[in-house]
């Protein structure tokens, strides 16, 4: 048994579905898999599916009746995993945008270097992003600066979606009063661990825009983050954070 949980949300995956699934578990660190299904019509649920006797007991998947967005597919994986022994829970797209290979160090900042929460930082040493057009590098890069003025956080990439929960900060965070779905979803999630006290570590990685499939970036995701902050911000003034002492 892994206390280890990688979740990967899918919608239409197929062509990155198998190959993800196999590089995660051919790293030398034990890794489970929990595939958060949002109906794909491409088949991307039936390539799970077929995989799963290879691996039994570490391959599951979770289908939903439809594509339902980013923050909830997350928090249905993390209610899932909550349930069962995992002690650190990962959020990792399907795409290869995150390296599987970097699932070990993000691990061992939360498993051995006294962290709560690791991100996979793109900014924490310079810029380190592959195949973006500059327009967006320059977008991400001055949303996180952005998002650091409003919120008081001092994290360098704020929107990053890789990264290693330790199950402490999971079960402190109410899930019910999580309310955005896209990038501000993931503002939020660090926001709240931040209010919460919970010690938050940045590990450097590379981040490789997706050669397969279809992206799933939108305006509608960019507004939500942009005018998201601001009521995230708003809110915590008429909120009272538990401060929770880390053990480490």
């Amino acid at each position: 048994m892994s206390d280890c949980i990688v979740i990967i949300p899918t919608y239409n995956e197929k062509e990155n579905i198998e190959r993800i699934i196999r590089k995660v578990f051919s790293q030398a660190h034990s890794f489970h898999l929990l595939i958060v299904e949002d109906n794909s019509p491409d088949g991307t649920a039936g390539i799970v599916k077929k995989l799963m006797p290879e691996f039994p007991d570490r391959l599951h998947i979770e289908e939903r009746k439809g594509k339902l967005g980013l923050g909830t597919a997350y928090i249905h994986g993390f209610r899932w995993s909550l349930e069962r022994d995992y002690q650190y829970i990962f959020e990792m797209d399907a795409d290869f945008s995150h390296n599987p290979e970097d699932l070990v160090k993000l691990w061992d900042a939360c498993a051995n270097q006294g962290a709560d929460m690791a991100i996979g930082s793109r900014y924490i040493k310079g810029v380190n992003v592959v195949n973006w057009p500059m327009g967006r590098v320059l977008m991400s890069y001055y949303a996180s600066a952005y998002v650091r003025m409003i919120t008081g956080m001092s994290i360098r990439d704020t929107t990053a979606g890789f990264k290693c929960y330790s199950r402490k900060v999971l079960e402190a965070i109410d899930m019910g009063r999580i309310k955005f779905t896209g990038y501000a979803f993931q503002i939020e999630m660090k926001f709240t661990a931040w209010k919460l006290g919970f010690k938050i570590k940045e590990v450097p990685i590379i981040f490789t825009d997706r050669t397969e499939g279809q992206s799933k970036m939108s305006s509608g995701i960019f507004k939500e983050a942009i005018w998201g902050v601001i009521q995230l911000k708003w809110r915590s003034w008429f909120r009272k954070y538990k401060k929770v002492e880390s053990e480490k």
